[in-house]
């Protein structure tokens, strides 16, 4: 862990803005044209951000690294309560209460994922309402908050204990494959998750109604005729109740998907705007990039899978009994499992990032040329720098950005314009 500090000082460090000159900013959206500049457009939309606007968001998103190694470590040291401190002899005494085998089972997965929960509310609390309150960025009381994270426990324990029981089940009847019939498991949960999430799970958390008939809705339906999308319904979801995010997205798979956009997106962007946005995400579904995205989880998932196997049986080997271990297929082992997950996990965030940056790249692309929206598009990055760097360094974007940077989206949108727009 010392070297991966060491790693992330350097990174900061490195992470310098791109340097460029700043011309005067008298107008934004310049028109294309013979003595058209790319990159003096590009800064001239950068520098509509206040100095104190870029301060707060760069310290918003860089101290985003430092949690996503603080969430490592503390996955680590709920292991250590359960291995090391005795708690998940505990949760196996409880467990063996119930009747049969495989009850037994569940109830060790349930509690273990209550407890861990518990453990991890701490960080929680700071990470999901703390820290969001403090940059200005949440709507919601700590009571409205705290019903959300009540909801999504309840989930996870519900469907989590179901398929961590199959895998468990799997593991202790397939030996060392266990962990291709783990990922094949995986797979299968998280297909199953894509199809009803927009149906079952999103309206728990939000109210989603049809967007109202109006030259939004027409515009955005007009659009996805026009590039081959079979939709007939744009959905709204009350997101300004939890955030002051804007938001769309495009989820679900086959007869579940939807295309949906945020109130804060309809009440805060103009109509540009949000046909930049909506360009977007239709190009996720043209592009089939949720299909492509779960084949390429697909063979991250057995990989990792792969390398935690190896190193989860040299840990069993010298210290499982100690930590009351018998096996990989025994549960006791869940609170390891998880730890060397959260460990591979946190090494492997770029090769993550860099797969949905990718997506995220094509769609702007489709999008532009969907939409022609160039500073529709140009403005609405500018409005996201509220939550992310607007400008970070080359090697800060490959490791850290799961969507392209600010910088990169208005200088991909005056690029199309200056060779798209008057042709």
């Amino acid at each position: 862990m010392l070297y991966k500090l060491l790693f992330l000082l350097l990174l900061l460090g490195l992470a310098a803005p791109r340097a460029s000159a700043a011309p005067p900013a008298d107008t934004v959206a310049a028109r294309p044209g013979p003595a058209f500049d790319v990159e003096a457009a590009t800064q001239r939309y950068l520098n509509t951000l206040t100095p104190d606007q870029k301060a707060k968001s760069d310290a918003y998103f860089e101290g985003g690294y430092w949690l996503q190694l603080w969430d490592v470590l503390y996955a680590l040291g709920v292991a250590a309560v359960f291995l090391r401190l005795g708690l998940g002899r505990r949760v196996q005494a409880l467990a063996e209460r119930m009747p049969r085998p495989w009850l037994r089972r569940l109830a060790h997965i349930a509690l273990y994922l209550l407890l861990a929960w518990a453990l991890s509310f701490p960080l929680s609390v700071y990470e999901g309402y703390v820290r969001e309150h403090q940059y200005g960025l949440s709507n919601q009381t700590f009571g409205e908050w705290l019903v959300d994270a009540l909801k999504g426990l309840g989930l996870s324990v519900v469907f989590g204990s179901l398929v961590l029981l199959a895998i468990y089940a799997a593991l202790r009847r397939t030996g060392r494959r266990g962990w291709l019939w783990a990922t094949g498991i995986a797979m299968v949960a998280l297909v199953l998750q894509v199809f009803v999430s927009p149906v079952f799970i999103s309206p728990l958390f939000n109210k989603y109604t049809s967007l109202p008939a109006g030259p939004v809705r027409d515009g955005i339906l007009s659009m996805a005729r026009a590039n081959g999308v079979p939709a007939n319904n744009v959905y709204l979801f009350d997101a300004s109740r939890q955030s002051k995010r804007i938001s769309a997205n495009v989820s679900g798979l086959g007869s579940t998907i939807r295309v949906s956009l945020n109130d804060n997106l309809l009440n805060r962007c103009t109509p540009a705007e949000i046909q930049a946005v909506m360009g977007h995400e239709l190009g996720h579904y043209v592009l089939n990039h949720i299909p492509k995205m779960l084949v390429f989880f697909l063979l991250l998932i057995g990989l990792i899978f792969w390398g935690i196997d190896g190193v989860f049986h040299r840990l069993l080997g010298r210290y499982g009994p100690g930590w009351g271990i018998t096996g990989l297929g025994d549960v006791a082992g869940l609170p390891l499992l998880v730890a060397l997950l959260a460990v591979v996990g946190f090494l492997a965030t770029p090769v993550f990032n860099t797969i949905i940056r990718t997506q995220e790249q094509e769609a702007d692309s489709f999008g532009l040329n969907a939409a022609r929206q160039p500073d529709g598009f140009a403005t609405v990055a500018m409005k996201l720098s509220e939550y992310r760097k607007i400008n970070p360094g080359p090697l800060e974007e490959i490791l850290f950005f799961d969507h392209p940077s600010g910088h990169t989206r208005v200088l991909t949108a005056m690029r199309w314009k200056a060779e798209q727009v008057g042709k």
